[in-house]
């Protein structure tokens, strides 16, 4: 009785969803314009709203005008403002949740505000898109029946002020409507431990008791998880333990580096749905089975901008808003949200791959990629690199990073890649070889440094103990959670600690 009801009221939601969906699909450029005009109405009359006279704004030429571009550190001290519990900072009323979202190469934690409307409108609005998606094009589903394994991240209170922060995820957890809850594993109790080596012997006691039929998380750390998983249950596969799994939503990183992974711990073919959410905000989603390109939602209350790349390190860069995006294009995102971001350069790059609708993939990050010799190596290409290197030499990657090898004296620049391998590949000077030649004939800068060795000599890979990175993250605090493993970085420092670590 409570399944037919519930299958009912999915459908109904379904069917409407797919109409809305279908309205910003078909009109985007209105869609994005009403978002914009609705975000400058509601926080007219915030300290930001009046210091840039949002009341005056009656054109994108308007806003771009009066409001800044702003990174982290521009915004910080309103943001702080609003931690510390004044209203009406960057958005109306008290912002009482912030995401913290921890720095990779540095201890500098962000505090990204949540509100009401960003957790209602963005947020949860995705969740069940989501959902309702992966229902829709897999209409014999039964993830409904089941529960969706959820990892966390924790919270804590701020210290005499009426507000809390947290990873996302336990931000999300912590608010989650009691319908989701219930289908949800483990407990919200258990998923938001402080402690990460003192969460998963929790977690795996609760879940593996359970019937799971989707999961839900950071592919990195649900690797981590389910591999636990395996060892306490001395099973081979997954779907030995939860023979109804079906599908894994996953977001925060490129999946890619885990594709072998999973495919060694489940027995059976699943759905993998890619997601790209942050601290921010929701931006995409893959909605359907065989395409991975993901589709940029447009009515969560986000307004987008965009950078090229090329220009982004220029003193006055071209900012575009959607109707003027050019396909295989890489762009900075530009964000205003309901969140009370204004004009904000998340971090992240993109590049268009469809306009009819609107569809993206993410290519890296606008401070992760290698161009200490002019190669603008960006994580699209490594990835697409070491995957090919995987096949031809039988290897499975579990982990990796890279960076530049500094010219000394009459020695060339380089770059060293440190690689966790689950299995080695049959020949490590073949791997590389091929490695090099996919760079190349994928970036045509790295090509041009690469030719005769005239500038950047054949890579240098190092085999990374196992476990490495685990325990880097482990020395910095930073288990779980939304943490991530920079995948290039254009300095020294990070790979040093890394190889000295690698030592010990």
């Amino acid at each position: 009785m409570v399944s037919g009801i519930v299958n009912t009221l999915i459908q109904w939601y379904i069917k409407k969803r797919v109409k809305q969906m279908e309205v910003f699909i078909n009109n985007p450029e209105d869609i994005q314009n009403a978002v914009l005009s609705a975000l400058l109405y509601k926080a007219k009359d915030t300290e930001y709203g009046k210091k840039c006279k949002f009341k005056s704004i009656t054109s994108y030429k308007d806003f771009k005008e009066q409001v800044p571009l702003v990174h982290y550190e521009d915004f910080e001290p309103y943001i702080t403002r609003a931690r510390k519990g004044e209203k009406n900072v960057i958005w109306p009323g008290q912002i009482k949740w912030f995401a913290k979202s921890s720095g990779t190469t540095n201890a500098k934690s962000k505090f990204i505000p949540i509100t009401e409307d960003s957790l209602q409108e963005c947020h949860y609005k995705a969740g069940k898109d989501l959902f309702s998606m992966y229902a829709y094009h897999n209409p014999k589903t039964k993830i409904f029946e089941c529960k969706n394994l959820r990892l966390g991240g924790t919270r804590e209170n701020y210290s005499g002020f009426d507000s809390k922060y947290g990873d996302l995820s336990a931000v999300l957890i912590d608010n989650l409507p009691f319908w989701a809850e219930w289908k949800s594993t483990p407990t919200k109790e258990v998923s938001l431990l402080k402690e990460w080596e003192i969460k998963l012997p929790a977690i795996i006691e609760q879940v593996i008791k359970q019937d799971v039929g989707s999961f839900t998380g950071v592919p990195s750390w649900m690797m981590v998880l389910l591999r636990k998983v395996l060892e306490a249950t001395q099973k081979k596969y997954i779907d030995e333990i939860w023979p109804n799994v079906e599908c894994f939503f996953h977001g925060g990183i490129s999946f890619s580096p885990y594709v072998e992974q999973y495919a060694s711990i489940v027995s059976k073919p699943i759905n993998y749905y890619e997601i790209y959410n942050a601290s921010e905000g929701y931006f995409a989603m893959q909605d359907t089975n065989d395409c991975k390109d993901m589709l940029l939602m447009l009515d969560y209350g986000i307004f987008y901008e965009f950078i090229p790349m090329d220009e982004f390190y220029s003193d006055y860069p071209s900012i575009i808003s959607l109707e003027d995006v050019q396909l295989n294009t890489n762009y900075a995102l530009v964000i205003t949200t309901n969140g009370g971001l204004w004009r904000y350069i998340i971090g992240d790059t993109v590049k268009f791959v469809s306009k009819h609708p609107y569809r993206i993939r993410v290519t890296g990050r606008t401070k992760f990629y290698i161009n200490a010799f002019g190669e603008e190596l960006m994580v699209e290409n490594a990835e697409k690199a070491l995957k090919q290197a995987e096949k031809e030499t039988h290897a499975i990657i579990s982990e990796y990073t890279a960076g530049p090898i500094f010219m000394k004296g009459k020695e060339k620049g380089s770059h060293e890649w440190i690689i966790e391998f689950t299995q080695q590949p049959t020949s490590l000077e073949k791997f590389t070889e091929i490695l090099d030649r996919e760079l190349q004939l994928l970036n045509s800068d790295y090509e041009a440094k690469r030719y005769n060795d005239m500038t950047l000599t054949m890579p240098k890979v190092h085999i990374a103990r196992s476990n490495l990175f685990y325990d880097w993250m482990k020395q910095r605090g930073k288990l779980g959670g939304q943490n991530k493993i920079p995948r290039l970085a254009n300095d020294r420092e990070y790979l040093d600690s890394l190889l000295k670590l690698d030592d010990k």
